[in-house]
């Protein structure tokens, strides 16, 4: 083998070429792969032997390992060359040697390969017998050993040197010195042979081992020494040996059976110089140490013992990585040593239904709580009888007048009809009933209250003797109550003393104006103006459904109420009677309300009358507009109040009560919320104002009392009403049945 360019010292040529195309035959083109190594200790070396039985199979649990090369001399290394002759002879030996060694590992590596592949095909067995092959292996093994014993004793500061040389070119990274190279002679003998097969220690590390030689003087120069080997530089051993079988895995420890000892033969020089595995630490327990054998006559008894460091004596050990978790019935599988039954549609639902039974019941259980929790909605009153009722006699029929238009009610029931054109037309005196709502609303006087003074002023006094138009005689100067002074504007129609409330109460009468048409409006008089305080002018209109609505506002009023129906008045400052122009006043039943004529407007009459039904009094109101049948205007306001006093005898005729409800009747039932209903009875009969033909609506309320959850029977829960306003008839009702509040199967199943 070449290395930096040339032959190695003490090799043939024919040498070289052979390492070279053996080492060719390991895979990566370079040392041999530790892991496919067959583990062997040497027969009875007793250098690195001790700590196993002879013959003993050694695992490595290790995909790397440490290789000790031991590289020997022997006296030839260092012996000068005799002259060519011999040089030439001891190549021609070479060869020969070279050639039988050749043929020789030829054999071997077919029976190595042979047992390899027994070892794979048995797996754990036993190992076999040696063969014969083995033990002549040994024996080579324990000669070379004997060599090696010699030469280091002799050449011991020949090898110091060449160790030196070897730990110089190993420091350096990645390089190593192979056993090949350092331990032949000149003869192409191997010195190592006695060693493993397999890698030896390198040379540093067996100095290190070894105990310190004694110094020595320094040999005489020789003439012709022999040039020492350079050191290869390489990381790891090259072993030339046959290739085992390659086995893909990291970690494999291969068994050969021990050799059979082999009788001792005169050792024959090795093909290739072998290395030693040493592994870092092994799994087995070391068993004990047997004795030594004898070492052989040419050894010498100063051969020191290499020692193995302690951090190579175990293997390290490997570690793998935690396996995943199972799944539960996997686990469970494992644990009981019973694989899962296979999947059928019929496990796959009993399983899905193991899995979301739980599930299901537990969202059911929540559902439940949060239906109980929930508040219950509020009861609510429902009107189960008829909603309407109507009396019995057929239509009624009133007598309206053929000229004109008018309309009638009873308050708080219902229309008795309306005629004519229901359009604005002049109110003439009528519209004072306006200017007294508003001194009303603004100045209320309450009981036997009169209200304040009021002075009479010059505008006032002049207007006093004014013709053509109603006036009262006031004088300036005088004082008088509001409420003689709305008693001289609703009996005699003085125009004077409106005129005097108008400034009074707004400062001017165009301002009082303004307010008497914001009142129309309020009142819902969509059909009313208002120009003046009196009605003198005939630009002040209205229609009769919109003063029917006036006369329900201001005859709330007590004091208006008893002003419209006294017949007379007597007012001090004011010479004798003054008498109510409304003649009408003086029938029975009877109350009111003004009076109005003029030329543009005709006869207008604003009335009241008065029924008794069931002991309680019902008022009818009226009006009639535009009475003109008649020559003069006197007569034309007599014939408004004739036509008045035939519709107010009507409705009082015709009016009448009938029961719509009564005592103990169902009228309703409390409707819980969750479909649960109490039913409710009137406590008392209740009765109804009207006419016949005339249909009225019940109503079932609270009566302004929250509906409970639960209740006695006999409980008031509300009221049942019929009509509005003033006509409004109410009985109280109450629980039938005990109320209870919802059950939970109830709560449970709402929705809403």
């Amino acid at each position: 083998m070449t290395h930096g360019g040339g032959t190695v010292a003490g090799e043939s040529p024919d040498k070289a070429e052979e390492q070279e195309s053996s080492k060719e035959t390991t895979p990566g083109g370079g040392g041999r792969d530790p892991r496919l190594s067959v583990l062997r200790e040497p027969a009875a070396a007793p250098s690195s032997t001790t700590g196993a039985p002879k013959g003993s199979p050694v695992q490595v649990d290790q995909p790397t390992a440490v290789f000790k090369t031991v590289a020997p001399r022997t006296p030839e290394d260092d012996a000068p060359v005799a002259d060519a002759a011999d040089a030439a002879e001891t190549d021609e030996t070479d060869a020969e040697t070279d050639a039988e060694a050749a043929e020789e590992g030829a054999g071997e590596g077919d029976r190595l390969r042979a047992a390899v592949a027994a070892w794979v095909a048995s797996g754990d067995e036993e190992p076999s017998e040696p063969s014969e092959a083995d033990e002549a292996e040994a024996a080579d093994a324990e000669a070379a050993d004997a060599d090696d014993a010699e030469t280091s004793g002799e050449d011991a500061e020949a090898e110091s040197d060449v160790e030196a040389e070897s730990d110089a070119e190993t420091d350096r990274p990645g390089r190593a010195v192979p056993t090949w190279a350092a331990g032949r002679d000149g003869s192409g003998t191997d010195a190592g042979a006695g060693e493993s097969w397999f890698a030896r220690k390198p040379a540093a590390a067996k100095a290190d081992e070894e105990p310190e030689a004694e110094a020595k003087p320094e040999p005489e120069a020789k003439p012709e020494a022999k040039p020492e080997a350079p050191a290869v530089d390489q990381p790891t051993t090259v072993f030339k040996a046959v290739r085992p079988p390659v086995v893909d895995q990291p970690t494999t420890a291969l068994k050969i059976p021990p050799a059979a000892p082999a009788t001792p033969a005169t050792p024959e020089p090795a093909a290739e110089s072998t290395s030693k595995f040493v592994p870092l630490r092994t799994d087995a327990p070391k068993p004990a140490a047997p004795a030594p054998a004898p070492a052989p006559a040419s050894a010498k008894a100063a051969a020191p013992t290499p020692v193995t460091p302690p951090s190579l004596t175990e293997a390290e050990r490997t570690k793998q990585q935690p396996m995943p978790p199972l799944p539960p019935l996997d686990l469970l599988a494992e644990l009981t040593n019973t694989p899962p039954p296979p999947p059928t549609p019929l496990r796959t639902t009993l399983r899905r239904v193991r899995i979301w039974t739980p599930l299901v019941v537990l969202l059911l259980i929540i559902f439940a709580i949060v239906q109980f929790v929930r508040p219950l909605p509020a009861p609510v009153l429902t009107l189960s009888a008829a909603p309407t009722f109507t009396f019995e006699g057929g239509e009624l029929t009133m007598p309206w007048p053929t000229e004109g238009q008018g309309a009638a009610e009873v308050e708080g029931v219902g229309s008795l009809g309306t005629y004519g054109a229901q359009k604005p037309a002049p109110l003439a005196s009528v519209a004072k009933t306006m200017t007294a709502y508003v001194i009303l609303r603004d100045h209320p006087i309450k009981g036997n209250e009169t209200g304040p003074e009021i002075a009479i002023d010059k505008k006032a006094d002049d207007e006093a003797g004014a013709q053509f138009e109603s006036t009262a005689a006031v004088k300036e100067g005088q004082e008088y109550s509001e409420k003689e002074l709305l008693q001289l504007l609703m009996i005699p129609s003085a125009n004077n003393v409106a005129r005097l409330l108008a400034r009074w109460d707004a400062g001017s009468e165009a301002a009082f104006v303004e307010k008497m048409n914001a009142a129309a409006k309020d009142l819902g008089m969509t059909e009313s103006t208002y120009t003046d305080p009196s009605g003198l002018e005939s630009t002040t209109v209205s229609t009769p459904l919109d003063q029917l609505k006036l006369a329900k506002a201001v005859m709330q009023y007590d004091v208006f109420r008893e002003i419209v129906n006294m017949p007379n008045l007597t007012v001090d400052g004011i010479p004798g009677r003054i008498e109510n122009n409304n003649k009408i006043i003086l029938e029975p039943g009877v109350s009111g309300i003004k009076t109005g004529s003029s030329t543009p407007a005709g006869g207008n009459l604003l009335w009241a009358a008065n029924t008794v039904i069931d002991g309680k009094e019902r008022r009818i109101l009226g009006i009639v507009m535009g009475a003109k049948d008649a020559r003069l205007l006197h007569e034309k306001l007599q014939l408004s109040i004739d036509y008045s006093f035939k519709l107010i005898q009507q409705a009082q005729k015709d009016v009448t009560s009938a029961a719509v409800v009564r005592k103990g009747q169902v009228v309703g039932y409390i409707d819980d919320g969750l479909g649960g209903r109490t039913p409710v009875v009137a406590d008392k009969e209740l009765k109804a104002v009207g006419w016949p033909g005339l249909k009225v609506n019940l109503e079932l309320t609270d009566g302004g009392k929250a509906v409970p959850h639960a209740g006695k029977a006999g409980d008031v829960v509300g009221q049942v009403s019929i009509g509005s306003g003033a006509g409004k008839v109410s009985a109280p009702v109450s629980l039938q049945t005990d109320l209870a509040e919802p059950g939970f199967d109830k709560k449970l199943t709402r929705l809403g």
